[in-house]
C-alpha cells in the first residue's frame, strides 16, 4: 500500500478515536471523520468498508493487547508475568485515554460493539488468570477465590481514570507512570502475600 494510503488510513483512524471518544460512536457520522481526517467521505468506505469496521480498526492498530504473544517471555514466571501486566495495563490507560474512554461509553451502554472489545480485552484478563492460578499452584500466590482475586486486580487496575477530579484529594499532585505502575506492583503482589520488600517485587 502506498505511503500516502497509509497516511490516510491513520488520519481517519486517528479522527474516528478522538471523535468517538468526544461524541460517542453513535453520535459520530462518517461526514465528521473526514472532515477531521482532512479526507473525502468515500474514503471510509473504501478503506474500511463503513463506520463499524473503523471501530474495530481501532483496536487493532492502537490496543497493545493484541501483541500478548511479545510479552511471553515474561509469562514463564507468575510474578513477573503479573507484574508485566500491572505495567502494560497502567501505560496503556495512561497514553490512549480517548480509546479508554470509548471502551468504557461502549461497555457502559452494552452496545453491540461490546463484542469487539470483549475480543480484544478478554484476552489480557485471560492471562492475568492464567498468572494467577500458575502462582497458587506453585505456591508463590495465596488467595481463596480466583475469580475475586481477578475482580479486585481489575478494579486496582481501572480504577483511576481522571487524576482532574481527584487533584482536590491529592498531595503528590499528578502520578507520574513509574509511580503509579510501581504502586500498583507492590500493592497487588503483596495482596497476593507474595513475601519481600517493595523494592524486591520491581
Amino acid at each position: 500500500m502506498a505511503t500516502t494510503e497509509l497516511d490516510i488510513k491513520m488520519k481517519i483512524l486517528l479522527a474516528a478515536r478522538t471523535l468517538f471518544a468526544r461524541q460517542g460512536f453513535d453520535g459520530t457520522s462518517v461526514r465528521q471523520i473526514c472532515e477531521e481526517a482532512g479526507a473525502n467521505v468515500a474514503l471510509v468506505s473504501y478503506h474500511f468498508g463503513g463506520k463499524d469496521n473503523v471501530f474495530g480498526a481501532l483496536f487493532a492498530q492502537f490496543f497493545p493487547g493484541n501483541r500478548l504473544e511479545a510479552y511471553e517471555p515474561f509469562f514463564h514466571d507468575p510474578i513477573v508475568g503479573l507484574k508485566k501486566l500491572v505495567e502494560e495495563v497502567t501505560r496503556f490507560r495512561l497514553s490512549d485515554p480517548e480509546l479508554v474512554i470509548i471502551i468504557q461509553q461502549e461497555i457502559f451502554k452494552q452496545s453491540p460493539r461490546v463484542a469487539i472489545i470483549q475480543q480484544n480485552i478478554f484476552p489480557v484478563w485471560k492471562k492475568v488468570r492464567e498468572l494467577l492460578e500458575k502462582g497458587r499452584q506453585s505456591g508463590v500466590f495465596q488467595f481463596r477465590s480466583l475469580d475475586n482475586t481477578m475482580f479486585f486486580i481489575m478494579g486496582t487496575l481501572l480504577f483511576h481514570k481522571n487524576t482532574d477530579y481527584f487533584l482536590p484529594l491529592l498531595s503528590d499532585g499528578v502520578p507520574t507512570f513509574d509511580n503509579m505502575y510501581r504502586d500498583a506492583a507492590v500493592f497487588v503482589l503483596r495482596g497476593l502475600g507474595v513475601p519481600g520488600k517493595a523494592e524486591d517485587y520491581l
